[in-house]
């Protein structure tokens, strides 16, 4: 299979799963009329958070542009897994797009909540109180998977570790402004994942 439609395919994925990101991120920003403080998550999280992104997002820039420049990380994957990441790629950026509208205004780029914040339990959140970080997740592991490399696809698990250590701080500031209604909702959710009794 010609390496430049699993390129053009991945790029489209990926740069589609962004401008919706940026589009819901702005328009929250606008909407609160609130720029949350990056600060907030504190200098050390922030900076392994931003030296991590900074990996995590120019990684697959770098196999867009020359993937020859990404092969000492190529895995030789068929095409079928190949397309299969293409296929999850697909699903994780209407993912995207379920989870920012149905978070609305409440989604900030750091653990803290906005002052006006609303505690939303529709869309996916009716099941997974942090679809966010699943989905993003995904997207990663498939590019990984489209871009037949697996250094791509361990940023994306990286990610998700990350992203699961910083839920803790998450959580507590939405249990400090939510109290019995953001447990009562933990009780019924999935952090993650749906939780199936």
């Amino acid at each position: 299979m010609n390496e430049n439609i699993f390129r053009i395919l991945a790029a489209l994925i990926l740069f589609t799963g962004i401008g919706i990101s940026g589009y819901f991120r702005r328009k929250a920003d606008r909407d609160s009329g609130e720029k949350i403080s990056r600060k907030v998550d504190g200098t050390l999280t922030m900076m392994l958070i931003k030296i991590g992104g900074l990996i995590l997002w120019f990684s697959p820039l770098v196999y867009l542009i020359n993937p020859a420049w990404m092969a000492w990380s190529k895995i030789g994957l068929p095409d079928w897994v190949r397309w299969l990441g293409v296929g999850i790629g697909i699903f994780c950026t209407l993912g995207i797009y379920w989870l920012f509208s149905s978070i609305g205004s409440g989604i900030t780029p750091t653990s803290a909540t906005r002052k006006e914040h609303k505690l939303v339990t529709s869309g996916p959140y009716r099941w997974v109180r942090h679809p966010l970080y699943t989905v993003g997740s995904s997207m990663f592991i498939a590019f990984g998977m489209m871009a037949d490399n697996w250094f791509i696809a361990l940023l994306g698990i990286l990610a998700f570790i990350g992203m699961a250590i910083r839920t803790l701080k998450e959580e507590a500031n939405l249990i400090e402004k939510f109290g019995d209604e953001y447990r009562d909702y933990m009780k019924r959710t999935g952090r993650f994942f749906p939780k199936f009794n």
